[in-house]
């Protein structure tokens, strides 16, 4: 059961961009969140954000896809915070990638950009993988659906848009874990689920599997006393490897 004062909980998107750079792990975009943002100041996070109206209106386009206006925002907040263009075709290069960035950064809406360019939207390219909504006491709270896509081979190196995202960058899901154990860095309790999940990956194909393997539930944590120390808990059957974290801890990083 939820607190009956927390803020309703705002639709969002996340999108998980995994390359596979031809050695093992593989890795994924990530982002660090410029520190005075409301939400998760200066965590790391895959890119998105909210769904916008502009996406829904697109959305109407692909009335055969219940989650389009997600799928559509995934793809707009990584252009807008990496630079990085996915779910595009045909494939985007990097002049066009950028005048598609600085159109959404004027307030140009997706759609018209597309059509300047000749492009349509690839939905079919991101995979429904998670969908949290933590209930946790913060200013701002979110209905995220995770989608997974394999990136570009000529994606190159994302650029952080420095007002969202002070840094982006690829990374393996292990090596970004364990920068966050030291302290280097911080996530989010869902980020740091996911990309437990992730590590697991050897390949978009074996992420693919996974996320057809389990079905896409909405997580809401929650806090139980095992032994006298109160964890911070998610269902068991949802396909993440870690289910259950002390408080102390899940506070902390």
């Amino acid at each position: 059961m939820e607190p009956d004062d927390l803020p309703d909980p705002i639709p969002a998107a996340t999108l998980i961009l995994m390359r596979e750079p031809g050695r093992s792990p593989p890795e994924f975009l990530m982002i660090e969140r410029n520190g005075d943002m409301a939400f998760a100041a200066g965590a790391l996070v895959f890119p998105g954000g909210r769904i916008d109206a502009g996406d829904h209106v697109l959305a109407a386009r692909f009335p055969e896809v219940p989650d389009a206006a997600a799928r559509i925002a995934a793809i707009r907040e990584t252009i807008e915070e990496t630079g990085i263009t996915v779910g595009l075709r045909p494939a985007v290069g990097l002049e066009a990638a950028e005048r598609i960035r600085s159109g959404l950064a004027r307030g140009e809406d997706l759609a018209s950009l597309l059509q300047s360019d000749a492009l349509s939207l690839d939905l079919e390219a991101l995979t429904p993988f998670a969908l949290w909504c933590p209930n946790f006491r913060e200013t701002r709270r979110f209905d995220t659906l995770f989608f997974l896509a394999k990136a570009p081979e000529d994606a190159g190196e994302p650029r952080a848009d420095s007002i969202e995202a002070t840094r982006a960058f690829w990374a393996s899901a292990g090596d970004t874990l364990a920068r966050i154990e030291s302290g280097h860095d911080h996530a989010i309790f869902p980020t740091r689920r996911n990309l437990e999940r992730l590590a697991s990956f050897a390949s978009i194909a074996e992420a693919r599997a996974d996320a057809a393997h389990y079905p896409v539930i909405r997580i809401t944590p929650w806090v139980e006393e095992r032994d006298g120390e109160k964890f911070v808990c998610i269902p068991e059957d949802a396909g993440y490897p870690v289910t259950a974290e002390p408080l102390a801890t899940a506070r902390r990083r």
